[in-house]
C-alpha cells in the first residue's frame, strides 16, 4: 500500500475575490490550506481596498469551510500593515505553516515584495497563476461555476455603471481594450459569493453604489493600495477615485 503524501501547510492570501478563489482551488490539491488570510481597515471594518464587509467575510469562510485569520491596519499604514502582517505570519509558521498561496498573475514588482518579506518569516510564497493569460484566465472561472460580482471599480479605466455587475462572458466581451480581462492592473475587484470551493453559497443583497474620491489622484507612477500592501506601480490612466458597489449580508 503507497503511502499517502502529506501536503505542505499553506495560508491563502485571501481578498475575497476571484483571483483568490481560482489561485485557491488549484492549490488544493498540492497544500493542506489551513486558514484565509485577509486584510481588513480597522476603522471601516472591510476588506482593504474591496470595500466588502466583514460580516461577508466571514461569510464567504465559512461557505469554503476554512478558518479566517485577520490582519487589522489602519488606512494609509504601510509600515503598519507589515508588523501585524508579520506577527500573523510568525504565528502562523509556529504552528507548522511553510508557505503562503497568491492570486497575483503578472505584477512583478508586487511578486517581488511578497517573497521578499516572507523569507524575513521564513515562509514561501507560491504563486498558482502566475503568467497564465488573462482571458484563459477569467474564461477557465466561469466555465468552472464561479459566482461573482465587481464591489470596487477604478474611475481611470471604467464608468459606475460597472460596479455590482456580474462576471460573465457578456461583461468580458465588453471590456474596453485597454481594461485586463482579470483586472490585474486594478481595473476591478470583485467578491466571489459560489463556485467549487465553497460549499454552499454566499447569501447578500446589492445595495447603492457610492463614489470615493482620492485625497490626491494617483499619476502614471504611484503607491496604490493592492488587495493586502501597498507597491510601487505603472499606470497608463489617472485615477481620481473609485466606484463602490455596497454589499449586504442578506
Amino acid at each position: 500500500m503507497l503511502a499517502q503524501r502529506i501536503k505542505p501547510k499553506a495560508l491563502m492570501c485571501w481578498s475575497g475575490g476571484k483571483d483568490s478563489s481560482m489561485a485557491l482551488q488549484r492549490a488544493s490539491s498540492d497544500y493542506e490550506i489551513t486558514g484565509l488570510l485577509t486584510t481588513l481597515n480597522a476603522e471601516f471594518k472591510r476588506i482593504s481596498m474591496h470595500g466588502v464587509r466583514e460580516e461577508l467575510l466571514d461569510a464567504q469562510a465559512q461557505a469554503i469551510g476554512l478558518p479566517i485569520i485577520k490582519v487589522w491596519v489602519s488606512a494609509g499604514s504601510n509600515t503598519e500593515y507589515e508588523q501585524q502582517m508579520r506577527q500573523a505570519l510568525e504565528t502562523a509558521k509556529a504552528e507548522g505553516v511553510t508557505h503562503v498561496i497568491f492570486g497575483d498573475i503578472f505584477l512583478q514588482d508586487l511578486r517581488e515584495y511578497r517573497e521578499k518579506h516572507l523569507a524575513k518569516v521564513g515562509l514561501t510564497a507560491v504563486f498558482p497563476l502566475w503568467q497564465f493569460d488573462t482571458t484563459e484566465l477569467i474564461s477557465e472561472f466561469i466555465a468552472s461555476g464561479f459566482q461573482t460580482i465587481t464591489c470596487c471599480i477604478n474611475d481611470g479605466y471604467l464608468d459606475a455603471h460597472w460596479a455590482g455587475s456580474e462576471i460573465n462572458q457578456q461583461f468580458i466581451d465588453a471590456l474596453p481594450a485597454t481594461v485586463d480581462p482579470c483586472g490585474e492592473n486594478g481595473e476591478y475587484h470583485t467578491f466571489c459569493y459560489a463556485g467549487p470551493i465553497f460549499n454552499s453559497p454566499v447569501r447578500f443583497k446589492v445595495g447603492e453604489v457610492v463614489y470615493r474620491p482620492l485625497d490626491i489622484p494617483m499619476p502614471v507612477t504611484a503607491v496604490q493600495q493592492a488587495d493586502d500592501d501597498q507597491y510601487m506601480y505603472s499606470s497608463p490612466v489617472q485615477t481620481k477615485g473609485f466606484w463602490f458597489c455596497e454589499l449586504l449580508p442578506a
